[in-house]
């Protein structure tokens, strides 16, 4: 797990943002070295293919979902790796094309996602990735989308996950926290 501790000691921490009481964990510090990119996106991809796969019964990922916007990031290098299409949700009215809609509650008050109604197949397996997460509400909604779509979402993987909320252990398939925070 030395390549979790080096990405850990490699986060920006900024107090007080976006509101005082709150230390901002930051990962594009990690994204300005393109070796810790790589030792990011490797401990991704091998946790999916040693852990998501080796528990799923078809022991294939059709399609990687990333949340907006930080799971651009992420999303199209672990699908690139794995040999699966990209599909984004965005906020509602930044999609073209027909979307299938899902609204979210966030911290203060409420949000809804998006998602273009033809990017994913019926029974497809999906795993949906993002940098972090905190109640689980905006990763709750990519999943009820992909549901909405007939897919199978299979994990949810972010990079940090923040241990003091817990309301996010009401997703609906396993989650994957590389680096767990108490911050």
């Amino acid at each position: 797990m030395a390549d979790v501790q080096k990405l850990r000691e490699k986060l920006g921490i900024h107090p007080d943002f976006p509101k005082k009481g709150i230390n901002f964990l930051d990962i594009f510090p990690i994204f300005r070295d393109p070796i810790l990119t790589e030792l990011l996106i490797s401990h991704l991809v091998t946790h999916i293919v040693t852990v998501t796969l080796a528990n799923s019964p078809d022991k294939k990922i059709d399609a990687v979902v990333g949340l907006d916007a930080r799971g651009f990031l992420l999303g199209p290098l672990i699908a690139l790796r794995l040999g699966a299409g990209f599909v984004p949700v965005r906020k509602t009215g930044k999609l073209p094309g027909e979307t299938v809609q899902v609204m979210y509650s966030k911290e203060y008050g409420t949000d809804e996602f998006a998602m273009q109604a033809d990017s994913i197949a019926p029974g497809s397996n999906v795993i949906i990735v993002d940098d972090l997460i905190a109640t689980g509400g905006s990763a709750q909604a990519a999943g009820e989308l992909v549901k909405k779509l007939g897919g199978n979402t299979l994990e949810y993987i972010f990079i940090i996950g923040l241990n003091f909320l817990k309301d996010r252990w009401k997703l609906d398939a396993p989650i994957y926290c590389m680096i767990e925070s108490d911050e």
